[in-house]
């Protein structure tokens, strides 16, 4: 059993937890596209009335569930909130903090590149399993890497 703030949570090995996905360094294409799809259909609801970009996320868990998002904008750039940030504060809202992330979509409605920014990679560093794998557009089409490869030098912090 792990200890999740005021939780505690099984450890039941999922499919695709840590010692499957050391197997094969990408997901399989049916997980990848259903969490690119997830992140799709999160992407309609994006409310982005400045931009017009209209990002969604996928993110799932290492127990199997699977939280999405979309991007909010704010007419104040600095207050808006993205897809993958979305979430994640909303899974953590639903279920609490002690699940890991193994795997994570990105998308847009517009076709355009959309790998995360710096601040979700941060954010999502904290929480994602030391192997999660990360689908997003890329300018040649859909782009498959570890996490670490993208965010390699994040910050970290011990909880006190």
């Amino acid at each position: 059993m792990r200890n999740g703030q005021d939780k505690v949570y099984p450890t039941r090995p999922h499919p695709l937890t840590s010692r499957h996905m050391q197997d094969s360094p990408l997901l399989a294409g049916n997980i990848v596209e259903k969490l690119q799809s997830a992140a799709r259909k999160a992407a309609e609801n994006a409310y982005a009335p400045y931009s017009r970009f209209r990002v969604g996320a996928a993110l799932l868990f290492e127990d199997g569930f699977i939280a999405t998002g979309c991007n909010v904008e704010n007419m104040s750039y600095g207050l808006t909130i993205c897809a993958e940030r979305t979430a994640l504060f909303s899974a953590i809202a639903q279920r609490g903090s002690g699940r890991k992330i193994v795997a994570i979509a990105v998308t847009n409605v517009n076709n355009s590149p959309s790998p995360p920014c710096g601040a979700c990679r941060q954010v999502l560093s904290e929480f994602v399993a030391p192997d999660a794998l990360i689908s997003f557009l890329g300018a040649d089409g859909l782009v498959q890497r570890p996490f670490a490869e993208i965010f390699p030098f994040a910050f970290h912090l011990e909880p006190q």
